[in-house]
């Protein structure tokens, strides 16, 4: 069956920041069996192309001049197992948490850690996504995708051929547009060893009353609370979850900013770089709740920037521009925007 296209798709309900823009044509694909068709259909080919999750990751600042394809691929389902772990596939457009609330309970843990993350299963290998001292390259084993430069034929990247690091893999660098991502396997632990010594897990989990020897699924419940109280809802206020990278910068540099602000928290990495915290710079800066009309530094959260109801996507990028700027001038540290700006 031929996929329906849609002419000038208004998409404000496909992307968390509630951009009120529209795509020159949409789709959505909901079966493997029509991606041929739709690669080869006229104005896929002229192109640009753009696939898209979730959506939550995303900063329209105007109307797209292409083709959006939604991936709205469903399934998950067991692969194999042995006594201590299981080898589980979920499809490419599976909600992100979802998925993992399904995991925990089948008893399976290892992405408790990652509860609450905004999109999809298949923008998770892409981005790396990462909290709480857990990325998701620390459970993927493969990662099926189509080679849109084949017409979709399926291609398998073990782990370590997506060059995962921090909030980068390859589909971002070499292969950024010729692969999508139709499904990935994660090998998963039927025996928990939680990881509860990042953030304020630990303290979640004592005010839950389950501090001693927590489960999954109660280290999971602790993170959505903190991200909750943290992190608005995108239903209620458009944003796309964290905004900037946490930057990474050499050791002497991170040294000399320590001095003259002991208590910026700093994460040594293991080739000598510091992780300095984007947030907390920001926050320092004086921005945290910084408005300007509707585009807004969120005031629970400095590292979240929010659209109360009307800013554009150019308002949201000059807000965005002002806080880089900022940071830069104050602490000479460069900010990187996690979302795609288009």
């Amino acid at each position: 069956m031929t996929p329906v296209i849609y002419r000038e798709q208004p998409i404000r309900a496909f992307n968390t920041f509630g951009m009120n823009v529209k795509a020159a044509f949409f789709s959505q694909l909901t079966d493997l069996a029509q991606l041929p068709i739709l690669l080869a259909q006229p104005v896929v080919q002229q192109g640009p192309l753009l696939w898209l999750g979730g959506g939550s990751n995303m900063l329209f600042t105007q109307d797209f001049d292409g083709v959006i394809i939604q991936n709205c691929l469903k399934g998950v389902q067991l692969l194999a197992e042995d006594e201590q772990t299981v080898l589980v596939e979920a499809a490419g457009g599976e909600v992100w948490h979802s998925f993992v609330q399904h995991t925990l309970q089948q008893g399976w843990s290892g992405l408790e850690n990652l509860s609450l993350i905004p999109g999809t299963v298949g923008a998770s290998p892409i981005q790396n996504i990462g909290a709480y001292g857990v990325e998701v390259k620390d459970l993927i084993h493969e990662v099926v995708c189509a080679d849109l430069a084949t017409g979709g034929s399926e291609v398998v990247l073990a782990n370590a051929d997506c060059h995962f690091a921090y909030r980068d893999s390859v589909f971002k660098q070499a292969l950024a547009g010729r692969y999508l991502v139709t499904a990935v396997r994660f090998r998963l632990h039927k025996t928990f060893q939680p990881r509860i010594g990042y953030g304020d897990i630990s303290k979640a989990l004592a005010a839950m009353g389950c501090s001693d020897a927590p489960t999954a699924q109660q280290v999971s419940q602790a993170v959505i609370s903190i991200r909750q109280s943290k992190l608005p809802d995108p239903a209620v206020l458009g944003n796309a979850g964290s905004f900037f990278k946490n930057p990474i910068v050499p050791r002497e540099q991170a040294d000399a900013l320590l001095v003259q602000h002991p208590t910026l928290p700093h994460y040594p990495q293991a080739d000598g770089n510091v992780k300095l915290a984007a947030g907390w710079l920001i926050e320092q800066a004086g921005l945290k709740g910084y408005r300007d009309g509707d585009a807004a530094v969120h005031d629970k959260q400095a590292l979240v920037l929010v659209n109360h109801g009307q800013a554009s996507g150019a308002q949201m990028w000059a807000l965005a521009s002002k806080v880089r700027q900022t940071v830069y001038q104050q602490y000479g540290v460069v900010l990187d925007p996690e979302p795609i700006v288009l």
